[in-house]
C-alpha cells in the first residue's frame, strides 16, 4: 500500500473514498474536479489546443487543424483534471483549466505510456508500485494566477490520495527548441535536481539533449530558478526529480524535461492539509 495512504493516521478510509469518488474541490468561485461527460472532456481538448496552437506556436497537423482540439490516443483511456469558472457555468462552458492523468492500467490499454515517446521509463514500469503520468497541463490566459494553480495542485494531490499512488510522472517543457537558450536552467535542473539512479529514466538516445551545458559554480540559482515555468517550479517544490537528457518537441515548440516525483514526498509535505480538505469536501456530499 502506498504511503500516501496511511492506517491509524485518518479517519478517511479507503472505501469512503471508493463510494463517495472523486470530490468537488472549491475555491471561491473556481472548482476542481474530473471530467464526466463527453462535452467536458471536449472542452479540455478545446481549451488544449487554444493554448498550445494558438497562443504557443505548436505546429498542427491537418486534422487537429480541422478540429480545432489537442487530442491523441491517450485522452480516450485517461482522466481529466479540470478547474471550472462557476460564475461562467458548472458545466463544459466553464472550463478554464486541465491536466489529463494516465494510470498504469489506462496506458496498459494502449500498450505503452505517453512518455515512453522521449525517454527510457523501464526503471518507473519495472517499480513496485502504482503511477500516474500526468502531462497536457493548461489555464486559459485569463486565469493564470496563483487560485487556479493552486486548485489543480489540490486536485492531482487528492488524486494521488484517493487512487494509491506511488510514483507521478511525465513531461514537462520549457518554451523554445534551441537549448543553448536555456543552457541555465537545464544546467541548473541537471545539477541540483537529478534523480537518483533507482528512478532516472534516460532520453532516447536519437532524441537526447545534454542537460548539463554551463559551469553549475558559476549560475546565478536565483535567475535560473525564475527563468523556469512555473509548473517545473511547482513540480520542484513537490520534491521532483528530473531525469537525464532533454528532447526537442518540434511539433510543440518546446523542449522537455522528465519529472519524477515519488509521493511520499508529496504526502510528507501536504498529507494532513489535503486529508483535511478531502474528509471536509466528501463530508459535504453526505
Amino acid at each position: 500500500m502506498s504511503s500516501v495512504l496511511r492506517p491509524g493516521n485518518t479517519s478517511l478510509s479507503t472505501l469512503e473514498l471508493e463510494r463517495n469518488g472523486f470530490p468537488e474541490l472549491r475555491g471561491g468561485n473556481l472548482s476542481v474536479r474530473l471530467a464526466t461527460t463527453d462535452a467536458e472532456r471536449d472542452a479540455a481538448h478545446a481549451l488544449r489546443y487554444k493554448v498550445f496552437y494558438e497562443e504557443m506556436g505548436a505546429s498542427p497537423d491537418a486534422e487537429t487543424l480541422r478540429l480545432k482540439r489537442d487530442i491523441d490516443k491517450f485522452d480516450a483511456v485517461a482522466d481529466h483534471l479540470l478547474v471550472i469558472d462557476n460564475d461562467i457555468a458548472s458545466d463544459a462552458r466553464g472550463v478554464v483549466g486541465t491536466y489529463r492523468l494516465v494510470q498504469s492500467e489506462a496506458a496498459a490499454r494502449i500498450g505503452h505510456f505517453y512518455s515512453s515517446s522521449e525517454y527510457n521509463i523501464s526503471k518507473l514500469t519495472d517499480f513496485p508500485g502504482r503511477l500516474l503520468e500526468v502531462g497536457r497541463s493548461c489555464v486559459d490566459k485569463n486565469y493564470r494566477g496563483r487560485a487556479a494553480m493552486q486548485l489543480l495542485w489540490r486536485g492531482i494531490a487528492s488524486y494521488i490520495f484517493l487512487y494509491r499512488i506511488d510514483i507521478l510522472f511525465g513531461c514537462a517543457s520549457l518554451p523554445g527548441t534551441n537549448p543553448d537558450n536555456i543552457s541555465n536552467e537545464l544546467t541548473y535542473l541537471y545539477h541540483n535536481h537529478l534523480a537518483p539512479p533507482a528512478l532516472r529514466v534516460e532520453a532516447l538516445s536519437e532524441r537526447k539533449v545534454e542537460m548539463l551545458r554551463a559551469d553549475p559554480q558559476a549560475l546565478n540559482y536565483r535567475a535560473c530558478l525564475a527563468g523556469l515555468p512555473p509548473l517545473i517550479k511547482g513540480y520542484l517544490r513537490l520534491g521532483a526529480y528530473v531525469g537525464d537528457g532533454a528532447v526537442i518537441d518540434p511539433q510543440f515548440n518546446t523542449t522537455d524535461i522528465a519529472i519524477i516525483v515519488k509521493t511520499e514526498l508529496m504526502a510528507d509535505k501536504y498529507y494532513r492539509h489535503y486529508e483535511r480538505r478531502l474528509r471536509d469536501a466528501l463530508d459535504e456530499r453526505e
